[in-house]
């Protein structure tokens, strides 16, 4: 643990009387529970300090975490401390008005391939930035207060970013950390319900997921989700998206991939890849992406992007099997 940036970090949060807390584009549950994990023990800890999450976008599925700030002023930014969370390089930062910050902090678990930031913490084996948060109050639980609001946000990145603590970089500090959460008396119960309870019509959509699936020579399984799929079941995109749990448990498939239609102006088709054993985040750097080395996303145009996506993965697959043991 690098107690020295912890602190500095603390001490620069002690500076300022205005905060101004970012996050990534395409919300998920870390980016959300680490920003407002983050601001409520701020609020807990320093009452007389302003502190702001202002991001337009909206996510149905963590609206049980509540609401962003309303937008402020040019003025209340430029006398500002900024920090972002969870994010890999700046053009990602959902709100670009975090340029008008007076000091950057950047806090992430991502490949620091893009430097920003008057200050850094960077801890790329995380399994995700709601641990960071959880382990910044565990470094100072003498100097900083939790409340279980705070706690549940935190926990629930922890829960989502780790697939329920099975991916790779779960360690035992993370279950430490998560004990730690539990203990400011989180409702797991009522958590798991917001995460995990599906209407009826999403499970016609994983049916169809399971239908429409195919599977490359060499054990990559994917899917593709059209703007047709997606008004037939009436998905927003973040649903949608989330058709790449159901390819997760198949036997002899260490790479599965999901192409969502986004239906934004430049008709993008996002992709997102995870893996067992092997890493994938290579193919996705060459996809205008990258992230986690079992679990990333990536950005195509083309159906000849989607099938040269579809080939490198299967190849990367096909080279692991030969020179491993012990995949299943």
């Amino acid at each position: 643990m690098n107690l020295d940036i912890k602190e500095a970090i603390l001490k620069k949060i002690r500076e300022y009387d205005r905060i101004m807390i970012f996050r990534h584009i395409r919300l998920d549950g870390d980016c959300v529970g680490s920003t407002k994990g983050l601001k409520a023990i701020l609020q807990a800890t320093f009452p007389e300090k302003e502190v702001f999450i202002i991001d337009e976008q909206v996510s149905d599925y963590l609206s049980f975490m509540g609401p962003d700030d309303e937008d402020v002023a040019d003025e209340i930014y430029q006398s500002a401390l900024g920090i972002v969370i969870d994010t890999g390089n700046e053009e990602r930062i959902s709100n670009q008005k975090y340029k008008l910050c007076k000091e950057l902090i950047k806090i992430d678990h991502h490949i620091n391939r893009s430097p920003y930031g008057d200050l850094m913490w960077v801890e790329e084996e995380r399994s995700s930035a709601c641990e960071m948060i959880a382990a910044f109050y565990g470094a100072f639980q003498d100097q900083l207060k939790i409340t279980s609001r705070a706690a549940t946000c935190i926990f629930t990145g922890m829960v989502t970013d780790s697939g329920r603590f099975r991916y790779e970089g779960v360690s035992g500090d993370t279950m430490r950390l998560a004990g730690l959460m539990l203990d400011q008396g989180i409702d797991t119960e009522l958590l798991y319900a917001h995460l995990y309870l599906k209407d009826f019509d999403s499970l016609k959509f994983k049916s169809y997921v399971y239908d429409q699936m195919q599977l490359s020579p060499h054990g990559v399984a994917s899917i593709y989700i059209s703007k047709a799929a997606q008004r037939e079941f009436d998905l927003s995109f973040e649903e949608a998206c989330t058709a790449i749990s159901a390819l997760e448990a198949i036997r002899g498939c260490l790479c599965w991939i999901a192409f969502i239609e986004s239906g934004d102006e430049m008709e993008t088709i996002r992709v997102r890849l995870r893996s067992r054993f092997m890493a994938i985040n290579q193919v996705a750097e060459n996809y205008r992406g990258g992230g986690h080395a079992c679990a990333s996303g990536a950005t195509v145009y083309t159906q000849e992007e989607v099938q040269s996506l579809l080939h490198d993965a299967d190849q990367a697959v096909k080279e692991y099997k030969e020179t491993h043991e012990g995949w299943m």
